[in-house]
């Protein structure tokens, strides 16, 4: 799928411009999404109406709220559901002159461009945020805890000064702050992990139980060692720890999955068996249980916060079978958590998937599998209906092939 969108490097900092009162005006620029300043930002108020702010977000203009903040919730929400009306109707046309035998491949590219250009509307919305992460407006809520978990503390910010971001972030900063005070109920530790901002919440719970009921290698009720790659909030770290394991070494390139998964450990009270460690993938040495949850859908993300889900051309999943034979001990398993949900696209077929593990040197010997329970399995209106309520999560057991 082709995407248009400029992305720059979150954390980077760029600037903004603007015109206000005849004044030449400059910020920070500030997008988790990666998203480059926009090029025209116009000031608005109570006065706009939402058919303009729409128009205007269409067109490419960012509006510079200068009003209530409540008022600027309602405009984002007019502006939303102008958006989804758009969206309906160009659905609709496509239903009359759909071909039935169209692949869900088409399906999930059009899904995605359409939330791809309904994210950038709705995030034409901007709002100015101080040095000290206050929203200058009227009515509006403290966020400053909210921002200095995603942004980081003020006093570790090498750019000082006020900022502009997207409504629709800091927005999202709420909901990963509750996200994260509350935590996630994880039945298999029969506790609660705390995901970061940025960090893949673990609440599809069944490819968690996966990892709590397989039985470990050669039938031993214990482990001395197992590594667990691509660790994010931690949780299957947690679940081999609390399984018996002595040791686990967790992998993560991204530093909030790093001290995410460090404070969750904290939390549950592993840290003596759990090492946090970031790594490509593979710590050193070798291991007789090497667990990875890769992201599943092999699509490039359209922003940083979609890596968890997206892995162009399963990067990190060939990467994961690739690395498997020189990592493991000799009668050691691998455990490759995995939806068929990609085959169910027509994105990566099973035939190339087994292909990868025989290239390997792999062999599967054994599979489990379940089915998903989340509310979009039921919900026939969702375009990718058809795929989600087919999907199987399994648990794939993989060994050295023997010579």
């Amino acid at each position: 799928m082709t995407n248009h969108t400029k992305v720059a490097q979150p954390g980077i900092a760029t600037e903004i411009h603007w015109t206000e009162n005849g004044q030449l005006r400059i910020a920070r620029w500030r997008s988790e999404k990666g998203i480059s300043p926009h090029k025209r930002v116009v000031v608005a108020d109570e006065a706009m109406s939402a058919d303009i702010a729409y128009r205007l977000a269409c067109e490419g203009t960012a509006l510079l709220w200068r009003g209530d903040f409540q008022n600027a919730r309602q405009m984002l929400l007019a502006i939303g559901r102008r958006a989804d009306e758009k969206s309906r109707k160009a659905s609709k046309r496509g239903v009359s002159n759909a071909n039935p035998d169209t692949p869900l491949t088409e399906a999930f590219h059009k899904h995605r461009l359409a939330q791809s250009q309904r994210a950038r509307t709705l995030g034409m919305l901007l709002l100015p945020l101080s040095s000290d992460y206050v929203i200058p407006l009227r009515r509006a809520p403290d966020l400053r805890l909210a921002c200095a978990e995603a942004y980081g503390p003020i006093e570790n910010d090498p750019v000082a000064g006020e900022s502009l971001v997207s409504m629709r972030e800091l927005l999202g900063l709420i909901g990963a702050h509750e996200w994260r005070k509350k935590g996630v109920e994880v039945a298999a530790l029969n506790d609660r992990i705390h995901p970061y901002y940025g960090v893949f919440a673990p609440v599809r719970c069944e490819y968690v139980g996966l990892v709590q009921e397989m039985p470990f290698p050669a039938g031993v009720s214990s482990l001395p060692l197992a590594f667990d790659i691509g660790t994010g909030t931690g949780v299957l770290a947690a679940v081999l720890a609390r399984r018996g394991v002595s040791r686990v070494i967790a992998t993560d390139m991204d530093a909030r999955a790093l001290a995410c998964a460090e404070e969750n450990m904290v939390r549950l009270n592993l840290t003596a068996q759990v090492q946090i460690a970031k790594a490509d993938l593979f710590p050193e040495g070798r291991a007789p249980l090497i667990v990875c949850n890769p992201p599943w859908i092999p699509a490039r993300p359209s922003s940083p916060i979609e890596a968890a889900i997206f892995d162009p051309d399963s990067h990190m999943l060939r990467g994961f079978i690739a690395g498997l034979t020189t990592h493991l001990e000799p009668g050691g398993e691998g455990w490759l958590i995995l939806s068929d949900i990609a085959e169910h696209l027509g994105l990566r077929s099973r035939d190339v998937l087994l292909d990868h593990f025989a290239r390997a040197g792999l062999v599967v010997i054994d599979r489990k599998d379940v089915r998903p329970s989340h509310p979009r399995v039921a919900d026939a209106s969702d375009p990718l209906h058809a795929a989600r309520a087919a999907e199987v999560t399994s648990l794939w057991r993989l060994g050295v092939a023997k010579a």
